[in-house]
């Protein structure tokens, strides 16, 4: 073969390496971006779905619905009323911590309602809140699973101040007492 045939394949093999190597790079900087943006959510997700790339492509998706969602701040008059009304919930808590927990879910699907998020079932709250507030997501999800046992009839009543505690953790970032903050543990 001549020389420039040479020449002509290696180029072409440059290319093909430099688009592969691109394209590794590319995928590793998605992954990162996903893992700091959903934290302990992106590792719950991979663990559940059948393959790394279909966890993924559930993340990007949940981020792409999420953006077509009108997601507001409350006023400052309805984080006053949501507050009063948390502190209705927590006082409730003692004598009849049952209710409280019912209550405490609910003014939680309120306030997301209010703010624009959609409400129709726990995994669909779930999934948008994982967008947006990825540290206090895994705390709803403790919470109904306590107040799901509850309603079972098996949980405590410590179960029940947990739950209280993780619905609070909700709470405080949904009505933006802790706005643009992340809630630890």
């Amino acid at each position: 073969m001549q020389t420039w045939v040479w020449i002509l394949i290696g180029i072409a093999a440059a290319i093909v390496l430099l688009a592969i190597v691109w394209s590794l790079v590319r995928k590793r900087r998605r992954t990162k971006q996903l893992k700091q943006g959903f934290g302990p959510e992106y590792d719950r997700v991979a663990a559940d779905a059948p393959t790394k790339r279909e966890a993924e492509s559930e993340l990007r998706a949940r981020q792409e619905r999420r953006e077509q969602f009108d997601i507001r701040e409350l006023p400052p008059n309805r984080r006053d009323h949501y507050n009063a009304r948390w502190t209705d919930v927590q006082a409730n808590f003692v004598d009849e911590p049952d209710k409280a927990i019912a209550r405490a879910d609910s003014l939680i699907q309120e306030v997301m309602r209010e703010r624009g998020y959609p409400v129709d079932d726990f995994d669909t709250r779930a999934a948008y809140l994982s967008v947006d507030h990825p540290d206090v997501v895994d705390k709803y999800r403790a919470a109904h699973g306590i107040r799901v046992a509850q309603e079972r009839g098996k949980a405590t009543t410590e179960d029940m101040r947990r739950a209280v505690q993780h619905y609070r953790a909700l709470f405080d970032v949904l009505v933006g007492a802790r706005t643009n903050e992340r809630v630890r543990s």
